[in-house]
C-alpha cells in the first residue's frame, strides 16, 4: 500500500534522508520513529506531496506520488502535527470544505461529516467556530478531515498532541478500530502508544532507517530484558546478597522502605526467566514476601539504546 524505493533529500548541503526504502502492507499500523532531526518529517512530506524528493521513489496505492500526484492524494488522509485550519469557519463547514476540495458531492459529505464528527467526538462542537476550540478539540478536527474521504492510507504526525489522558485513550481506541480498513503510518514521541497499537515500527536516525520489526522482537534483538520487581520483609543488605546469588541475575538493586521492608529490583541475563528462582531463595530464607511482579523491557529502553548506537557511529 505504501512503497518507499531509495528515497532521498538534500537540502542544499545538508543530507536529510539518505536512501530510504521501506514498505507497508495493506491494512496495517506501522509507527514511524526517531529522534528530532532524524528525517521522519522531511520523509512524511515527501510521501504526502507537498515536498518533491531529490531522488527515489514513492508511491501510494499504486500511485507514485510524483508522476500521478493527483491520484496520490485522493488516496491519502493526512493530518500534520500542527493541523492548518481555518479558524474563521465552523467544524461542519469546514469539514464540507475539505470534502468539496475532495470532489464528494454534498449528499455525501453530509453523511461523512455526521461519521467522523461521531468518531472524532465532534457532534457538540460541530456548529461551534474553530478559532474558539482548545487545542485539543482542534486536533480533532484536523483528524476529521483526514477521515472525511475515507482514505486507503492515513499518515498521523504527532495524532494526540494537545490532548488530555483521557482524549489521547480514545484517540488510541479510534486508530485500533481504523486498523484494516486503512492502512496507517503513525509518527509520534508517545512511544508506550506506538507499543499499544502498531504492528511494526520503523525508526530512523540521520535519515536512514537503524531498525525495523514488531516491538517484543525489537526489544529482543538487542537483549533487553525485563527486571523482576520484589518487596521483602528483610535487611537490604542481606536481600542484595542472596539474589545476587540466583543463577542468571545480570544485576540488583535494592531500597530499604519502612516498617522492615526492602524493595529489590532485579534484571536478569538474556533469556532468563527468573521468578521462580527468586521466589525459591526467598522462602530459604524464610522472608515475608509481599509483592513480585515482572515489568517487561519496553519500546522507550530501545529506542533509547539504538539511537544511542547510532550516535556513537557503532
Amino acid at each position: 500500500m505504501i512503497e518507499v524505493q531509495d528515497l532521498v533529500k538534500w537540502y542544499g548541503p545538508t543530507l536529510a534522508v539518505d536512501h530510504l526504502s521501506f514498505d507497508i502492507p495493506q491494512g496495517k499500523i506501522v509507527g514511524f520513529l526517531g529522534p528530532n532531526g532524524a528525517g521522519k518529517t522531511t520523509t512524511i512530506r515527501m510521501l504526502t506531496g507537498y515536498l518533491p524528493p531529490t531522488s527515489g521513489r514513492a508511491v501510494i496505492a499504486g500511485f507514485d506520488v510524483l508522476k500521478q500526484a493527483d491520484d496520490a492524494r485522493r488516496m491519502i488522509g493526512y493530518l500534520p502535527e500542527t493541523t492548518p485550519l481555518y479558524l474563521e469557519m465552523r467544524v461542519d463547514e469546514y469539514l464540507h470544505y475539505r470534502g468539496k476540495l475532495q470532489g464528494m458531492k454534498r449528499t455525501l459529505r453530509k453523511q461523512r461529516i455526521e461519521d467522523v464528527t461521531e468518531r472524532c467526538g465532534l457532534e457538540k462542537i460541530k456548529t461551534r467556530v474553530i478559532g474558539h476550540l482548545s487545542r485539543g478539540n482542534r486536533q480533532r478536527v484536523g483528524l476529521a478531515q483526514a477521515l472525511i474521504h475515507e482514505p486507503k492510507v492515513l499518515i498521523l504526525d504527532e495524532p494526540t498532541a494537545g490532548f488530555d489522558p483521557t482524549q489521547v485513550s480514545q484517540v488510541r481506541q479510534l486508530i485500533h478500530e481504523l486498523k484494516g480498513k486503512h492502512t496507517i503510518l503513525l509518527s509520534t514521541h508517545i512511544l508506550p502508544e506506538v507499543e499499544q497499537i502498531a504492528d511494526d515500527v520503523i525508526i530512523i536516525a540521520g535519515g536512514k532507517i537503524v531498525a525495523r520489526g514488531a516491538p517484543a522482537a525489537l526489544r529482543k534483538s538487542v537483549g533487553i530484558q525485563g527486571a523482576v520487581v520484589l518487596e521483602i520483609k528483610a535487611a537490604a543488605e542481606a536481600v542484595s546478597t542472596a539474589l545476587s546469588q540466583v543463577n542468571g541475575v545480570k544485576n540488583v538493586q535494592v531500597q530499604t522502605q519502612s516498617e522492615g521492608w526492602t524493595h529489590a529490583v532485579v534484571t536478569a541475563n538474556a533469556g532468563e526467566d527468573l521468578r521462580e528462582p527468586l521466589g525459591k531463595a526467598v522462602a530459604s530464607n524464610q522472608w515475608t514476601l509481599r509483592e513480585m511482579r515482572h515489568e517487561a523491557a519496553t519500546l522507550e529502553q530501545f529506542f533509547i539504546q539504538i539511537t544511542a548506537q547510532q550516535t556513537r557511529g557503532t
